[in-house]
C-alpha cells in the first residue's frame, strides 16, 4: 500500500503502508526504546499520538499475549524505518501487521526516521497525519494534520480508563513458566489505584509486593476511597493534559487530607504537583524512550529509566511543603517530588518499566515502607 506521513509544519513523508487502511492524526512524537515496542503500543498514555521508533527494525519478535500493558493499541498511527519479513521469537504467536490491522492501526514504513526525529528534536513535537491506501493525497493529509486540536487542554483519560471497579490479584509471571501471571497467595497490603490509563506492569509490581489491588474508574470520589480502607492510594499514568482533570486534581487532594499514603505515577505525578499548588508545562518534545538517567537526590544515585510524558510539573512553581527528590539528567526536569509532613510522593517516569530497565522499581518499594509506616501508626 502507499502511504504519506505529513506534518502541520508542511513536511511530507512518503513511504510503505501497511496494517490498516485510512486516515490517523495525532501529536508525532519519537520513543528511542530498542526494545518493547509491543508494550509502547499498548500503553494507553499513547492514546491521542502516533509513535516514531528511532530503532531501524521494528517487528522482527513478533506479537505475543504476555506482554500487552493495555487492552489494545493505544496510539494513532506507527512510523518506523524498517519491517522484517519474517519474525523470531519462541514466544510470538502474530506478526505486528497482523496486530495492526486487527486493531484498524494504519502505520508506515521505509522512512528516514532519523531526519524525521531530528526535526522533533529541533522544532517540537507537532500534530501529524498518516494516510495509508491504494492512492493517498499529500494535501488531504496535511489538511488533516493541521486540523487536529492537539494534547493541550484535553482530557485523553475518559477515552481509556477502566468505567467500573475491579480487583487484581496477579504478580509477575517467571520465565520458567512461559511468563504467565500467577496470584498472590497472601496478601499483606491493600491497595486502590485510579486508573487513568494503567499499565499492567504496575499492578504486577505490586501484587510482587504482597498487595492486592482495586481499580477504580478515574472519577471515582475520593470518599468512596477512603471508605474502603486502603493501605495506600495510587494515580496511574495516562494521556492528555493533566490540567483538564479537575476531577482528578479534587480526588488527589481529599486522598492526601485523609492522611493515606498516596503515590503519583507520570499523569499521577503531574496531578500531585496541581494538587498541591504547582503548574504543569507542556514540554517540546517530551521524554520518550527506555535509556533516560535520572539522578535519586536521596540515594545519591544514578537510575536508567522508562520515559513516556509530553508534560511536567514545573519546579520553580513547587510550594514549601515539597521537596523535589529525582531530577532528569538529560534536562534537569522534575522527574519526583515529595511532601515534607505526609506520606505522599510521585514519580514522573515509569518506574513499572514494560518496556525498559528496572532501576526505578525501588520507588515501589517506598511506597511499601511507607503503607508499613502508616499501618502502624494508625493501629498503635
Amino acid at each position: 500500500m502507499q502511504a504519506v506521513l505529513a506534518l502541520a509544519d508542511g513536511s511530507i513523508y512518503r513511504g510503505t503502508g501497511f496494517g490498516s487502511k485510512g486516515l490517523a492524526v495525532g501529536e508525532i512524537c519519537f520513543n528511542t526504546a530498542m526494545t518493547g515496542y509491543q508494550e509502547i503500543l499498548t500503553d494507553p498514555s499513547y492514546r491521542g499520538q502516533i509513535v516514531t521508533l528511532t530503532y531501524p527494525h521494528i517487528g522482527n519478535t513478533g506479537i505475543n499475549p504476555e506482554d500487552m500493558e493495555g487492552s489494545k493499541i493505544f496510539c494513532s498511527a506507527l512510523v518506523l524505518r524498517n519491517l522484517p519479513r519474517t519474525p523470531s521469537n519462541w514466544r510470538s504467536t502474530q506478526t505486528l501487521p497482523d496486530f495492526l490491522t486487527q486493531q484498524g492501526i494504519p502505520a508506515i514504513a521505509g522512512i528516514d526516521t532519523r531526519a524525521l526525529t531530528r526535526r522533533l528534536r529541533n522544532g517540537g513535537a507537532q500534530n501529524a497525519a498518516l494516510l495509508v491506501g491504494a492512492e493517498v493525497s499529500e494535501s488531504e493529509a496535511l489538511a488533516a494534520a493541521r486540523e487536529f486540536p492537539g494534547l493541550l487542554g484535553r482530557d485523553l483519560v475518559q477515552d481509556v480508563a477502566a468505567q467500573k471497579s475491579s480487583e487484581w490479584l496477579l504478580a509477575s509471571g517467571q520465565p520458567e513458566q512461559g511468563y504467565q501471571a500467577r496470584p498472590v497467595s497472601h496478601p499483606q497490603y491493600h491497595v486502590v489505584v485510579y486508573d487513568f490509563g494503567k499499565k499492567n506492569n504496575i499492578l504486577r509490581l505490586l501484587a510482587d509486593r504482597a498487595c492486592r489491588i482495586t481499580l477504580v474508574p478515574a472519577k471515582t470520589p475520593a470518599a468512596e476511597v477512603v471508605a474502603l480502607r486502603p493501605d495506600g492510594v495510587l494515580f496511574s499514568n495516562g494521556p492528555g493534559d493533566p490540567e483538564a482533570l479537575d476531577y482528578a486534581q479534587q480526588a488527589m487532594r481529599d486522598i492526601i487530607a485523609a492522611r493515606i499514603p498516596t503515590f503519583g505515577l507520570c499523569l499521577g505525578h503531574q496531578l500531585l504537583g496541581i494538587a498541591l499548588g504547582a503548574k504543569t508545562i507542556k514540554m517540546k518534545f517530551g521524554h520518550h524512550g527506555a535509556n533516560h538517567p535520572v539522578k535519586d537526590l536521596r540515594r545519591g544515585r544514578v537510575l536508567i529509566t522508562s520515559q513516556n510524558h509530553g508534560f511536567a510539573v514545573d519546579a520553580q512553581s513547587l510550594p514549601d511543603c515539597v521537596r523535589i527528590t529525582h531530577t532528569s539528567l538529560f534536562d534537569g526536569s522534575l522527574q519526583g517530588m515529595a511532601h515534607n509532613s505526609l506520606p505522599v510522593f510521585s514519580f514522573q517516569g515509569h518506574p513499572e518499566a514494560g518496556p525498559g530497565p528496572h532501576d526505578a522499581s525501588i520507588i515501589f518499594d517506598d511506597f511499601v515502607v511507607a503503607m508499613h509506616q502508616y499501618g502502624a501508626q494508625t493501629h498503635a
